[in-house]
């Protein structure tokens, strides 16, 4: 599986870099033509959409995004139509969103529909629907779709193209110390600080992290590459010493846990003490004596994230009780809670079935 940023493949000056998309093609074709199954992750549509129109000033509104996105979107699937049929292959578009993910079914439903693609030796090629997806275009999030695809088909690799090396000790752009990390066996909290966080990491690295812990937890190994160097998808296939590989961790979750793990995105945080961490990771279930705060607004039966005392996450579930509920009983012991809500419906807050350590 390759994921490919918008940054290799739009120009400058807006419109869609044709000879590195044609580079692309190639080295899949070839990938292709050696019996190897074949799916692309593409970004680029809102980049073409502007080339399109001809539009130079920056679009600032979430409309302009999406309207750039409908236009482009076409255009995109154009070239790749054009330069994979010059070799014989067949494509099919695929339009996701976070909303595909979080829904089991439709989870289930997309992940068959590209393991039948690739029966018919077809080549999928997946970008997000910007067009109705807001938060996808506020985030960039092809990084973690690409991810989760690979996670739920079980793919063997995950290649993360950009117009950067790799990961780096520091920011390369700042530091000129900075080193290439040439293996990850499990990403760090100090690591996603490093890439700047969720607020800095629009499309860059911290997504690219995310994306990572999703495939090492997935049995996946994920390389982040310099696109731009000359049949670089070929030289990580064959095993080449290139850019920043993510080793996959012992043992494959089931396909229900990495669902619950990656796919759900959660509604929101519960923040417990260091006891309830560990018979956490002990694979205890989650009781409300541990729980020092709640964040957000769930349901039953919404993702939550869990976190550290010190604000590290380390595992999410599904919960049995409200955040409203949760914020009552908290630091409890379970047999209170029927005298402080009238009601028990469960003793644990998270059951040890519905939680992933991550």
């Amino acid at each position: 599986m390759v994921k490919v940023g918008t940054s290799l493949l739009t120009l400058p000056q807006n419109g869609l870099d044709l000879a590195r998309i044609g580079q692309i093609v190639s080295q899949l074709v070839r990938l292709k033509k050696r019996d190897m199954e074949v799916i692309l992750v593409t970004s680029g549509a809102i980049g073409a959409g502007r080339g399109r129109l001809g539009l130079a000033k920056p679009l600032r509104t979430i409309p302009q995004k999406q309207a750039m996105a409908a236009i482009g979107q076409n255009h995109l699937m154009s070239c790749y139509e054009n330069f994979f049929s010059r070799e014989g292959c067949v494509v099919a578009q695929v339009l996701l969103t976070k909303d595909d993910m979080n829904n089991r079914q439709r989870y289930l439903n997309a992940s068959n529909t590209l393991l039948a693609l690739l029966e018919y030796k077809a080549i999928p090629i997946i970008n997000e629907n910007d067009t109705v997806a807001v938060d996808e275009i506020k985030f960039g999030d092809n990084d973690t779709l690409s991810a989760l695809i690979a996670s739920k088909i079980e793919a063997d690799l995950l290649i993360i193209l950009s117009d950067i090396e790799g990961l780096y000790t520091t920011d390369p752009r700042e530091d000129k110390d900075a080193k290439l990390i040439k293996e990850v066996r499990r990403v760090t909290p100090q690591m996603e600080r490093l890439s700047g966080g969720p607020l800095r990491g629009t499309g860059g690295m911290y997504t690219k992290l995310k994306a990572a812990k999703i495939a090492m937890a997935s049995g996946t190994t994920m390389v982040i590459a310099d696109g731009r160097v000359k049949d670089i998808i070929i030289s990580i296939v064959e095993g080449k010493d290139i850019g920043t590989r993510f080793l996959p961790q012992p043992g494959r979750m089931s396909s229900r846990k990495r669902w619950i793990a990656f796919g759900m995105t959660p509604k929101g945080r519960i923040v417990v003490d260091k006891g309830a961490q560990g018979a956490l990771i002990n694979k205890k279930s989650l009781l409300p004596a541990g729980i020092i705060s709640v964040e957000g607004e769930f349901k039953l039966g919404d993702s939550v994230s869990i976190v550290s005392a010190q604000g590290d996450e380390f595992a999410r579930g599904l919960v049995y009780y409200s955040t409203s509920e949760i914020e009552l009983v908290r630091g409890q012991k379970t047999e209170r809670i029927v005298q402080i809500l009238g009601y028990k419906d469960y003793d644990e807050v998270v059951h040890r079935d519905n939680l992933v350590i991550l």
